[in-house]
């Protein structure tokens, strides 16, 4: 008899999400300088696009993981126990969203040095008890897109979509037939949002600059819509769980690494942009590199070293916790240090202190919040 439940690891994954974490953070750096007026180098493309790629990393691994566990709980229970997947996600997920969006809202304003970017535009003004109920319900991408956001919880954007993903691939893998359902709610949803936006922006009888505004949110809702590329993450599973030998043995050819690794570096280098198709086209690439360092024995990258596999683990709290800790540490500078400081000596003291700092902070959170928290959710694994 199997086991209720099986645990499932996979090597280097914790590497990825050290990839993915960094990428947000050395990009937000370069981008808090900029929205602050100060000395930077955002306009050098690859740092401009390193958040938007490392975003993309973590939905891809994200839909990878957590396809790969429905379905490795589907074989073994011939069921997925959807109301104990949605209590291990809030155990794991919901903790440090309120801590950072509860921050966000009603601690940093209050303090000078977390005074950000956008200075207190989105702090208390008109919208405040508008864009709050997003927040508090989970809608945080929603709220963004009408009301925007207090900068030091604008990443929580993301956070809302994997749930909104969760919230309906489980009932999706458990069907007979998954593609056929998957099918059928992406029907439903262009529909809706394709009739929705037909009325809005040509037969009604709103205003041309109403138009134009509901046609910027749909715009920015829809760049932020990253659920194919999750899905894209939930194929590579499928390929892996299944053991789809003639497709695996092609892919973890050293050759074919070696070739898909350089054309991968030479896209993004080069800033290939795919319109309407550039996240998910990044997310095959993304979806290569994950089910080779994760199951390829032969793989040709290995990030299973002591540091990078630790600062993995503790990458959530890395990408929650890291905008408000740059926000500080860029305001400690120069309260202390004065606004004088060589362009050199100040990114040397902002990098190593601001990555400093996020580490202790992640590290604290990850012993006192999470690991707890993660222990209970042990409990609703089968």
């Amino acid at each position: 008899m199997q086991k209720s439940h099986q645990s499932v690891y996979f090597p280097n994954l914790n590497g990825v999400r050290f990839i993915a974490a960094f990428s947000v953070l050395i990009h937000h750096t370069e981008q808090i300088k900029y929205l602050m007026g100060l000395e930077n180098f955002y306009d050098f493309f690859i740092l401009k696009n390193m958040g938007k790629l490392g975003v993309g990393l973590f939905f891809v691994l994200s839909g990878f993981l957590i396809t790969y566990l429905l379905l490795s709980e589907k074989n073994r229970r011939g069921d997925i126990s959807t109301k104990d997947f949605y209590i291990r996600r809030i155990l794991r997920i919901w903790p440090l969203y309120y801590i950072i969006v509860l921050l966000a809202f009603f601690v940093f304003p209050e303090f000078s040095f977390f005074y950000g970017p956008l200075g207190n535009d989105f702090n208390y003004d008109t919208n405040f008890y508008k864009r709050l109920p997003f927040f508090l319900l989970f809608l945080p991408n929603v709220g963004f897109v009408f009301y925007r956001a207090p900068y030091l919880c604008a990443q929580t954007w993301s956070i809302g979509i994997e749930e909104q993903f969760y919230a309906i691939w489980p009932w999706i893998i458990k069907r007979k037939n998954p593609l056929k359902s998957f099918l059928i709610v992406v029907s439903v949803f262009v529909a809706i949002v394709g009739s929705t936006s037909f009325y809005f922006l040509k037969l009604s009888d709103l205003p041309e600059a109403t138009k134009a505004k509901i046609y910027e949110n749909l715009a920015l809702f829809f760049s932020q819509f990253r659920i194919l590329t999750m899905v894209i993450g939930g194929i590579g599973a499928y390929l892996v769980f299944s053991k789809q030998e003639k497709i695996l043995s092609f892919l973890f050819k050293k050759s074919t690494q070696i070739i898909v690794y350089t054309i991968t570096v030479l896209i993004i280098g080069s800033n290939v942009y795919i319109p309407g198709f550039n996240l998910e086209f990044h997310g095959f690439f993304f979806c290569y590199f994950i089910i080779n360092v994760a199951a390829n024995p032969n793989t040709i990258l290995n990030l299973e070293t002591p540091i990078i596999h630790y600062l993995g683990k503790i990458s959530y709290g890395i990408y929650i916790y890291h905008s408000a800790v740059i926000v500080f540490c860029i305001n400690a500078i120069h309260y202390f240090l004065g606004n004088n400081l060589s362009l050199p000596v100040f990114n040397v003291i902002l990098y190593t202190s601001a990555i400093g700092l996020t580490v202790l902070v992640c590290d604290l959170s990850f012993r006192f919040i999470e690991t707890p928290l993660l222990r209970l959710k042990e409990r609703f694994n089968r």
